[in-house]
């Protein structure tokens, strides 16, 4: 199943998930996509910000922290903003967390 699809489809039956986690999500799938769908994704906050239409760093940072508490991604943010933050997605996010589970 294609990443979009197979995000709709889990969220569907999902109550937590927002406008803004959809609109992040999108954004972040774009450009994982753009990159050739290679983990992990590097991204920059503003980059991200102005693609899902997100103008607040509250929201951003609460919806990120979101999507990866329940499982949609993996991210580890950088303190330091010349470092490009780090996103795991797809199916080898997937795949991880199998192997996570199995260990």
């Amino acid at each position: 199943m294609a990443p979009l699809a197979s995000f709709c489809a889990l969220i569907a039956e999902d109550a937590r998930i927002t406008p803004t986690h959809i609109s992040l999500y999108v954004a972040l799938l774009n450009a994982w996509e753009i990159g050739g769908c290679v983990n992990p994704l590097l991204i920059t906050r503003g980059v991200i910000m102005r693609a899902a239409k997100i103008s607040a760093r509250q929201t951003y940072n609460r919806a990120m922290n979101e999507l990866n508490e329940y499982g949609y991604i993996k991210y580890l943010p950088s303190a330091d903003p010349r470092v490009n933050s780090r996103v795991w997605m797809g199916e080898q996010l997937k795949k991880d967390k199998e192997n996570e589970s199995a260990s």
